[in-house]
Formats: structure tokens, C-alpha cells, sequence
């Protein structure tokens, strides 16, 4: 289930508010200019398919999306902990880091958190199967699936050299785990 949890960026051990309710997220996240929307996919899909399946299975939704966002093009991302690859890709995605496009995610299976850090808030929103994420373009942010990741995602970039980081060098994804 989708969560949201809010602090003050100095304040790691007191949410400022933790819920479940999908309308309080998609508005407390569209307040601070960040998409978030539940989707009722009709696409049935295990994990197991691969990336061009899943890309063709969701087809219809990413022209929808890129037109809206310009977006050049869209891929799959799939970490599973048993991925050769999954300690280091979270020593990259966890520390926080900014980029000069929208960051557009939607969970097509698992789960992952996109922890934003804005306006002296931290925004954690626990994203699962079917919810869609756009992060603006300039945001500080980290994501974090976990020591176990198990997550598919739509990728969406508007630049074609696909995702560029833009580390800030602040170590406060160390005193904001996720949620």
C-alpha cells in the first residue's frame, strides 16, 4: 500500500504526518508540485516478463504520458535482490541528487520510496504496484527500495541519455532512512 510520511528536515524521529489514504498523498505531493496518481491498470503482467513485454503491454499509457511531458523516450527498470548489480545500484540511488529533467516512475510490480527533500521537508512516499511518481526537474531527492529490492518501474526521460544524476554531496538520506 502506498504511504506518505512528512518531516522537518531536522527532525528524522517525528513525523509531522504518516498516512495511507491515497487522496491525502496525491495532495499533500501535488502541493509541492510533485504528480502522484493510483492507477487501475487493466495490464496483467508477471515479473517475470521482460522489459519489451512490458513496454508494449503499457504502450498506450506511455504515449499518453510522453506527449504530456515531451519525454523522448521510456525503458524498464527491474531489481530484484538477487541482482548482481542491486547493492551498488542502491550505494547510487540513495544518496541525494537532483536532475535537469522530471523524474517520471510508474511501479508496475514491488515497491520503492522516493524521499524528496523541499521547503526544510522530507517527503517520503512509498510507492507500489500501480502508482505513478514525476518528481520535477531540480528536485533533491534519493530513492531506496530496500537492503531486498524487488521492484519493475516505467521509466520516463525527456533527455535520451536517460537517468543523469546530479549528486548534492549532503549526507541527509543517512538521517532519513526510508520510512
Amino acid at each position: 500500500m502506498s504511504r506518505l510520511t512528512i518531516y522537518s528536515d531536522d527532525a528524522p524521529d517525528s513525523p509531522l504526518l504518516k498516512t495511507e489514504e491515497a487522496d491525502v498523498i496525491t495532495r499533500e505531493l501535488n502541493a509541492i508540485g510533485v504528480r502522484f496518481e493510483r492507477w487501475d491498470s487493466p495490464v496483467a503482467l508477471s515479473p517475470d516478463d521482460d522489459a519489451d513485454k512490458i513496454l508494449d503491454a503499457y504502450r498506450p499509457y506511455l504515449n499518453g504520458l510522453m506527449g504530456e511531458s515531451g519525454a523522448g523516450s521510456a525503458d524498464v527498470i527491474k531489481l530484484t535482490p538477487d541482482h548482481p548489480q542491486a547493492a551498488p545500484l542502491r550505494e547510487k540511488f540513495i544518496n541525494e541528487h537532483r536532475h535537469t529533467e522530471d523524474e517520471v516512475r510508474f511501479f508496475v510490480h514491488g515497491s520503492g520510496n522516493f524521499i524528496l527533500h523541499l521547503n526544510e521537508r522530507i517527503y517520503d512516499a512509498h510507492c507500489t504496484a500501480g502508482d505513478l511518481i514525476s518528481v520535477p526537474a531540480n528536485v533533491k531527492h534519493w530513492f531506496d527500495a530496500g537492503e531486498r529490492p524487488f521492484f519493475t518501474a516505467l521509466r520516463i526521460f525527456t533527455d535520451t541519455s536517460g537517468w543523469v544524476p546530479h549528486f548534492t554531496g549532503d549526507d541527509i538520506s543517512t538521517r532519513f532512512p526510508a520510512a
